[in-house]
């Protein structure tokens, strides 16, 4: 059994005619009637009904045809896959995203690399403050999505692409602000916990950026927990704006307005990679798609 001979019986099978099947193959109607009966004899079971004026698969012929589609789509990828590799496209690349940026924007960016580049695997990174630059850094990400951090991209040598610009807000819920009748300013919230995302990288050094001394305060590892945690009048704090915007909007959640603190942070989001190092054909294709892409 060979993969040309398993294509002449499919062929043969789809068109239902041996004449059609040779314009399409481009060979003789003797060589792919040979072919077949080379299988059928391999086999050691009959493809197909020649009584009549049309070529029909016998009940055998039928449950081999599907089997046989089944391995010519295999084959076909694995030569697409051997020709992908064969051009120097890498097999993967990681993305890292700092988890307050909206996936959103750049889903039609992601979904056409998918059908540009379907044998090399796109692996997303969710990371929070500075580890997403941090993984670039590390090398366990070829690009990475994230708010400017100066010192990190000093030490990296960054090349960067300003994709969109987004908030994160001050938060509360109801039950809260209805247990601190005087909420004017962040000593108020003393007593209250603050939830905190920890930095899944390492830039912040154990510092607490926003967070004033004698503050009690809860650690969470992502956006949706605290999210979950501060609507059940848990705690208050900061929240990308488009986490919360149903909430806000039907009231589980409201945007706190004390007057000592900034409570709406400005965002400038960028897609990054590290200049002293080449990026492969699929890493340098994406770069370019994101560095012509803007959704302000």
């Amino acid at each position: 059994m060979k993969l040309d001979q398993l294509k002449m019986f499919v062929t043969v099978a789809k068109l239902g005619s041996l004449s059609q099947a040779s314009a399409r193959l481009h060979k003789t109607q003797p060589a792919i009637s040979q072919s077949i009966r080379q299988l059928e004899k391999g086999f050691n079971l009959p493809l197909f009904n020649r009584s009549g004026y049309r070529l029909e698969l016998t009940e055998a012929g039928k449950t081999l045809y599907q089997k046989a589609s089944n391995l010519l789509d295999e084959a076909s990828n694995l030569q697409q896959a051997a020709d992908h590799i064969a051009l120097g496209n890498e097999l993967s690349i990681t993305i890292a995203i700092e988890a307050s940026f909206d996936l959103k924007g750049i889903l039609p960016l992601l979904e056409n690399l998918q059908r540009q580049f379907p044998n090399t695997q796109i692996i997303i990174e969710q990371e929070y403050l500075s580890g997403a630059l941090e993984a670039l850094q590390n090398e366990t990400a070829t690009l990475c999505i994230t708010p400017s951090i100066d010192l990190l991209e000093t030490e990296l040598k960054t090349e960067k692409h300003r994709l969109t610009g987004g908030f994160l807000v001050n938060v509360a819920s109801p039950k809260l602000i209805n247990r601190n009748d005087t909420l004017k300013n962040r000593q108020d919230l003393l007593k209250e916990c603050q939830i905190i995302v920890k930095d899944s990288g390492s830039a912040s050094k154990n510092l607490e950026w926003g967070v004033i001394e004698g503050q009690n305060r809860w650690y969470v590892n992502d956006y949706h927990t605290k999210k979950m945690l501060i609507e059940n009048g848990m705690g208050w704090g900061k929240l990308p704006s488009y986490l919360v915007e149903d909430s806000l909007r039907n009231g589980t959640l409201i945007m706190l307005s004390l007057n000592d603190i900034q409570n709406k942070t400005p965002m400038d989001y960028f897609i990054m990679k590290d200049k002293s190092k080449p990026l492969g054909p699929v890493a340098q294709a994406t770069w370019e798609q994101f560095e012509r892409y803007s959704f302000d």
